[in-house]
C-alpha cells in the first residue's frame, strides 16, 4: 500500500557520505568538510579512512545518501573514483550524486567531471563554495 512517502518527506536533512578512499591517510580536510556540512545542517555519515569504492557505494545505499563526497590525496583517483561511478550504475544507483576533493592536475579534473564526477574540490576551497554547491546539486525536486 503506497502511503505516498518520499525521501524528502520522510527525512527532510540531507544526508552526506563522506570518505576517505584508497589508501591516503591524510584526513584533515574532509573532516573540516565534515563538520561544515553538519553546521549547514546536513547529517554527515563519515566513513573514515581507508575506505575501498565496494564499501563506499554500499554504505551509500544502505544510508539512503543524498550524496557522496570523496577525498584522496594519493594520485589513485582517475582510477577509484571512476570505480565508484561504476559500482552506482551496477547497484542501479547512479542517482546518488558524487563530488570530490584533493590534489589534482586541471586535466584530470576535467577527465573526471566528464565522467561523472559532479565536483572536484581543491585544496583552499571556501566551505560557504562547497556548502553551496552540495545544496545546489542536491536540490529537492
Amino acid at each position: 500500500m503506497d502511503k505516498g512517502y518520499t525521501k524528502s518527506s520522510i527525512r527532510s536533512r540531507r544526508r552526506i557520505v563522506l570518505a576517505k578512499i584508497g589508501l591516503d591517510g591524510h584526513d584533515r580536510g574532509i573532516k573540516v568538510v565534515a563538520r561544515a556540512l553538519r553546521d549547514a545542517g546536513m547529517e554527515v555519515v563519515y566513513l573514515g579512512l581507508h575506505n575501498t569504492p565496494e564499501e563506499i557505494v554500499a554504505s551509500a545505499i544502505q544510508e539512503d545518501a543524498d550524496a557522496i563526497g570523496l577525498s584522496i590525496h594519493s594520485a589513485a583517483h582517475m582510477t577509484l573514483f571512476k570505480k565508484i561511478l561504476k559500482l552506482l550504475k551496477k547497484e542501479k544507483s547512479e542517482d546518488i550524486p558524487v563530488f570530490g576533493g584533493g590534489i589534482m592536475s586541471d586535466e584530470d579534473i576535467v577527465a573526471l567531471k566528464e565522467a561523472g564526477i559532479r565536483e572536484i574540490f581543491t585544496p583552499g576551497t571556501s566551505m560557504d563554495e562547497i556548502i553551496t554547491f552540495v545544496n545546489r546539486m542536491i536540490e529537492p525536486e
